[in-house]
């Protein structure tokens, strides 16, 4: 079982939703919350039996597909990806667990376990036409989530949402298909397996080019600044458990992909554009903490502040040395916890007040103590503070940016400082000060649902902070073979220089590694 665990972790949850359509509706939320803890269980297996010493993929799966094209149904894990799986079905679990009285819960639940399984696809993919029917399958139940579930405006933000997202991914296919050709050029057969493609080494002009197609589809993803507009609505339209897989998940696929892809295949190219790329995640960062302050709903607050830490993941991920990339991968884990523990937060005050307008509150320290413990704590992990698990992401981010550029990486240090104004202004206008309105003065405080998602969310985001090791540890080992990787490819003097090769032995042998021309 073991040596097809993979495909267990993609296919069950999808299979379990076909049968959940026999389930009794009375019935139907335990049946989600069984499926998703075994889900669950098996990924935690699957952290037992990985070896966090060894650097390449693991519990790796093959079979052929279209073999005259080189396109195989390929999987495999390393430190990079096996975390962000577990993220995922622990978020897929806490999330239906969680779920409260709303209409059509039963299609909810199943759209979500089809969701588990576009997400689990995704990271364990290693052929890249399988990674690219994952990624936009992923935008199917997250279509429908928005659309069926969401507020008023929900119909633009969906319609937005998938719009902008498979505009990105087609460039992002053709950038696939000419690697492929590439690949043929050079060694007379086709494959689209990424290991393959990780042996070419590719003439500078051809990696800007594919750099920028591939680009356009992750930075969509992300979402990068200019393209982060469709982000907003997303949240602001989607339901609670929609915002928060989107905020936990969906966007780390972006950052997640420029590692796996973007990274190994074009160093030169990534050197190239690392400036440019910083640039525009600092106005990221920046600008949207800045448009976050002159919010009124606090879900729209969370939703820039989610923007404005992807923009941190970016300047990590293109530190392009070891502290960096794997500070950003920690990054997406961290921001995983701590923003879908926000929006969950969100959720509960809007289930007792259906609105998100902050003026409506205040004071709600006195009505709602321990809701206002868990929010103040979850912000304080969302602003960075020492000892919570965004500090450790965050610091590593800009360690590793910080050598390639004081100046770039201080300014981004002063847009996580921009983040702690809103973030704390926000608290205020929330909890503080006396109770002004009488709808207030008798809100129950969390109960025992709300806090079986909360309490294991704010454990991890102090756990994390305090003791990183376990994780950190197996995706420095991994980051260390992508990083020498790409110093043993690049061509250019200046890439050699900006991508320091962290190991003493070449992970790759030279004979192995191919030219297309």
């Amino acid at each position: 079982m073991i040596d097809h665990i993979l495909s267990i972790l993609i296919f069950f949850p999808v299979v379990a939703a076909l049968f959940g359509a026999m389930i009794q509706k009375d019935s139907i939320r335990a049946y989600g919350i069984a499926v998703s803890a075994i889900e669950f269980a098996l990924s935690l297996w699957l952290w037992f039996a990985f070896d966090g010493y060894s650097s390449g993929m693991q519990f790796m799966e093959s079979i052929p597909l279209i073999p005259a094209f080189g396109i195989n149904y390929t999987l495999g894990v390393d430190g990079i990806s096996i975390f962000i799986i577990i993220l995922s079905t622990f978020v897929t679990l806490i999330g239906i667990a969680s779920l409260g009285e709303m209409k059509n819960i039963k299609n909810m639940i199943i759209t979500l376990l089809v969701l588990q399984m576009t997400m689990t696809g995704v990271f364990a993919a290693l052929d890249a036409i399988i990674f690219y029917v994952f990624w936009e399958l992923s935008l199917v139940p997250m279509l429908y989530i928005i659309g069926a579930w969401g507020g008023p405006l929900r119909i633009y933000a969906s319609i937005k949402f998938f719009l902008y997202t498979f505009t990105g991914s087609l460039v992002m296919l053709v950038g696939m298909l000419f690697m492929a050709y590439f690949y043929n050029q050079a060694t007379g057969e086709w494959s689209f397996a990424i290991l393959d493609w990780y042996r070419l080494i590719l003439p500078e002009n051809f990696q800007l080019w594919l750099f920028a197609a591939f680009f356009l589809g992750f930075a969509i993803k992300v979402p990068m600044f200019p393209f982060h507009t469709w982000l907003p609505y997303a949240h602001g339209q989607a339901p609670t458990i929609g915002s928060v897989i989107l905020a936990a998940i969906l966007l780390k696929m972006g950052t997640y992909a420029f590692i796996r892809f973007s990274l190994p295949l074009f160093p030169d190219a990534s050197v190239f554009f690392m400036y440019p790329i910083a640039v525009l995640a600092i106005i990221m960062v920046i600008y949207t903490a800045m448009v976050a302050f002159a919010q009124k709903d606090i879900k729209q607050v969370i939703a820039y502040s989610s923007v404005s830490h992807m923009g941190i993941i970016i300047i990590g991920t293109f530190a392009l040395n070891v502290e960096g990339v794997s500070g950003s991968i920690f990054l997406m884990l961290g921001h995983g916890v701590v923003a879908g523990a926000l929006f969950f937060l969100v959720g509960v005050i809007y289930d007792r007040r259906h609105t998100k307008i902050m003026s409506e509150f205040g004071g709600l320290a006195h009505s709602m103590p321990r809701y206002a413990t868990i929010f103040g704590i979850m912000m304080m992990a969302s602003v960075g503070m020492p000892l919570t698990i965004n500090f450790v992401g965050e610091f590593l981010s800009l360690l590793g940016f910080f050598k390639q550029s004081q100046i770039l990486a201080l300014l981004a240090g002063v847009g996580i400082i921009v983040g702690a104004i809103y973030m704390l202004a926000s608290y205020k206008k929330l909890f503080f000060g006396e109770i002004t309105n009488d709808e207030n003065k008798n809100l129950p405080d969390v109960n025992k649902r709300e806090l079986l998602a909360l309490i294991p969310l704010t454990f991890l985001a102090i756990w994390l902070g305090i003791y990183p090791k376990p994780i950190l540890d197996p995706i420095n080992t991994s980051v260390e073979s992508i990083v020498q990787l790409m110093h043993d490819k690049a061509q250019s003097a200046e890439a050699k220089a900006r991508i320091p090769a962290p190991l003493s032995e070449i992970t790759i042998p030279k004979s192995s590694i191919e030219e297309a021309h």
